[in-house]
């Protein structure tokens, strides 16, 4: 593995919201001091149950100035449920702060039912997203904002080199690609029809393909895949928290088009391409996913599991010091970024 290796968090924790915060911090602490590359945070509005966090940037904001090398990143902000404009002002805040360490990931999705709290119809989602996006690219490389003079301050040129686009489609991969962005890859995506045990790379390389044939001359292809994966020294207790936690999410992942069953977990955890195990588990998994050979950037995640915290920590630990340098990862040295 010669990717840049993170962690990526959706802050699920069975606690209240400030020891939610808290365990988030302190993986992203652990993460910087194993050497790994980037941390990852997602944005979902009002259900606690499906994301802990609204607010990302605020949340990176504090992140920042708890760490020193370790890049910091969005996955994803729903964009059509923001302002373009102040999502680029805020961001070119927080860029500044954390000395060029964020990186900006965007996409359409979110929970359909948060759509009508900002008075949009999910049926629109694309079309907002498309114009939110056209102009917080404009802002970030210093389009005239209404008026000659109105451009963002502090300037965003070097985050408008760092965005990042999720998508699920090769459609969708083509237009980040076209635009020189990011790709983000899902962890798991719903199967076709008639073919639920197709994996998850076989699902993921036309997506691949579609991106790099449209990349401009010259631009160097960013591709970040993002697993779930969760090591434990004990095999036993692995499979036992990931069947506790992947059968209480399995209804949600059946209603968006999961084909899984009620009581079998080695299916489960294979339809919902989960890596679970001890470390030489792991690594064999990971080897063979071709998918996830093609990524410039990895990310890992332990929902659906969502295990305890104190069993997350041990993961992160296990990923960065046994499974990552079986695969040939290194760590990085703890320096401060710059701009």
């Amino acid at each position: 593995m010669t990717a840049r290796l993170g962690i990526f968090t959706r802050i699920l924790d069975d606690a209240p919201p400030a020891q939610r915060y808290r365990n988030a911090v302190e993986q992203v602490q652990l993460a910087e001091r194993l050497g790994l590359d980037s941390a990852w945070v997602a944005q979902h509005h009002f259900d606690g149950d499906e994301g802990g966090l609204p607010s990302p940037l605020v949340l990176l904001s504090h992140l920042a100035a708890l760490t020193e090398r370790i890049r910091l990143g969005t996955a994803i902000i729903t964009l059509p449920l923001e302002n373009p404009v102040r999502v680029a002002e805020d961001a070119a805040v927080l860029d500044v702060l954390a000395g060029g360490r964020l990186e900006l990931g965007l996409g359409s999705g979110g929970t359909p039912k948060s759509f009508s709290a900002f008075g949009l119809d999910v049926a629109d989602k694309h079309t907002v997203h498309a114009a939110n996006l056209d102009l917080l690219r404009d802002a970030l490389v210093g389009g005239d904002l209404g008026d000659p003079r109105n451009q963002l301050y502090p300037p965003g040129h070097g985050l408008a080199r760092r965005l990042w686009q999720a998508t699920f489609s090769a459609a969708g991969a083509e237009r980040a690609g076209a635009a020189g962005d990011g790709l983000m890859l899902s962890r798991t995506q719903p199967r076709p029809a008639g073919d639920p045990d197709a994996t998850l790379s076989e699902i993921q390389h036309p997506v691949i393909d579609a991106y790099l044939a449209a990349l401009p001359a010259g631009a160097e292809p960013r591709i970040l895949a993002s697993r779930t994966l969760f090591v434990a020294e004990d095999r036993q207790r692995a499979r036992v928290l990931a069947g506790a936690g992947l059968f209480r999410a399995a209804g949600k992942l059946r209603a968006i088009g999961h084909d899984l069953p009620v009581d079998d977990l080695d299916t489960v955890i294979r339809r919902t391409d989960s890596y679970v195990g001890t470390p030489d588990e792991v690594v064999e998994l990971l080897a063979a996913d071709t998918a996830l050979a093609r990524a410039t950037d990895v990310s890992f995640q332990v929902h659906s599991i969502d295990p305890p915290h104190e069993d997350v920590l041990r993961s992160i630990e296990l990923i960065a010091t046994e499974v990552a340098p079986a695969m040939g990862w290194t760590p990085a040295p703890l320096a401060t970024a710059t701009l």
